[in-house]
């Protein structure tokens, strides 16, 4: 028993497998063998390669951009008067990186100072006597601080007094159409830098044959003109799919998206910003559309100092930037086609299943899968247990 195990042992120990090759005429084996080869094929020249470029290395984009707005509107209203409107008043706050706003439509409330005044009626304010106010108290719903008196608001509602800047904003008369319709040829100019510091690579967007002459009369169109950093503002909202007069009125967000995706193993002057516009603060619903704010300018009257509160709407525009840069990389090369021959291995595998579980010779094919020969070139064929013999 024990010269059987250490035989046994000996003829594991040396034993060595080579892969036996049978060309087998069978047109539905056959059919599948090319047809998952095809697959792979496919998948890896046209997924892996065109689309999502497997053999380059990539990088994320680092980018900074800086704004600047230019344009003049003129208004006459019966709270401001005649008043011009340019871009240290209409642009606020001042012009930052990545984002600015351009205000486009305002409700004043000029002359107001501070002193007591009735507060505007609503349901934490109307009151029947002074025990319905509270002194100190102040809602968030008020415009001030209650003084702890019922005052007469109008000949038939009385509400808790308030001192408070008087007197007190309306806001429900919105002017229509926008005061600040002409803001639509207002234009921007956009100047903005990127780097990809693993390539070595950087790029302004005012690209370099464009001359001093051509940015003072160039205007963005996204054919004719698509270089051209210099935008006007109806163009990008009406790009977006919004229409200006209407979003001017209450206001919105718009999104300014820059792509920086480029090839670089293809010539710097392919590497071009791509420009597009979004509106963001599109929805569905109608809870508190557009974008608005408040701002004062002050102004003193001897010892007393009055201010122009004006509520103001506009257009909020977000400079956004994006973008990945590829270059071609020798190992994520290696790596792609080593696995793409690792799938073609897998073809056989599984052509061989098929061969020898689903034909109608199964068994006469796994005859002949597998052979077991001696030192001397004789044996016998044995498949799945059993033995076939040989010569």
């Amino acid at each position: 028993m024990a010269a059987r195990c250490w035989s046994s042992f000996l003829h594991c120990f040396f034993d060595y497998e080579t892969p036996k090759t049978i060309v087998i005429y069978n047109k539905g084996v056959g059919s599948i063998f090319r047809f998952i080869q095809f697959l792979i094929i496919a998948y890896v020249i046209g997924y892996v390669c065109l689309v999502q470029k497997g053999y380059q290395e990539t990088e994320a984009v680092i980018s900074s951009a800086t704004t600047k707005v230019k344009g003049y509107a003129a208004t006459n209203t019966s709270a401001l008067g005649l008043h011009v409107w340019d871009v240290t008043e209409y642009v606020i706050p001042p012009q930052g990186d990545d984002s600015f706003f351009v205000l486009t439509n305002i409700i004043p409330t000029p002359g107001q100072i501070q002193q007591a005044c009735p507060e505007v009626p609503h349901p934490s304010s109307i009151c029947e006597s002074d025990d319905d106010c509270s002194e100190g108290r102040s809602p968030l719903q008020g415009n001030g601080v209650q003084t702890g008196r019922c005052v007469n608001y109008s000949a038939s509602v009385k509400t808790c007094q308030v001192l408070a800047w008087c007197p007190h904003e309306d806001d429900s008369n919105l002017p229509k159409p926008a005061l600040l319709l002409k803001a639509e040829n207002f234009t921007v100019m956009i100047k903005n830098s990127v780097r990809y510091p693993k390539f070595g690579f950087s790029k302004k967007n005012i690209l370099a044959n464009i001359s001093k002459g051509y940015l003072k009369t160039c205007r963005y169109h996204s054919t004719t003109d698509p270089h051209c950093p210099i935008f006007r503002l109806g163009d990008m909202v009406h790009e977006a799919g919004a229409d200006f007069p209407t979003m001017a009125e209450k206001g919105g967000v718009m999104a300014i998206l820059i792509d920086w995706s480029c090839d670089l193993d293809w010539p710097e002057k392919d590497c071009v910003p791509k420009y597009s516009f979004v509106r963001m603060d599109k929805s569905t619903h109608n809870t508190a559309p557009g974008f608005n704010f408040r701002f004062a300018k002050y102004s003193n009257n001897g010892s007393i100092q009055s201010r122009t509160l004006i509520k103001g709407f506009g257009i909020r525009f977000d400079v956004i930037v994006f973008g990945t840069a590829g270059k071609f990389s020798v190992l994520l090369t290696v790596v792609n086609l080593g696995a793409a021959l690792s799938f073609l291995s897998l073809v056989g595998a599984v052509c061989d299943w098929v061969l020898v579980t689903c034909t109608a010779k199964k068994d006469f094919y796994a005859k002949h899968k597998t052979s077991y020969l001696t030192e001397e070139g004789t044996g016998e064929v044995i498949s799945f247990g059993k033995s076939y013999g040989t010569s």
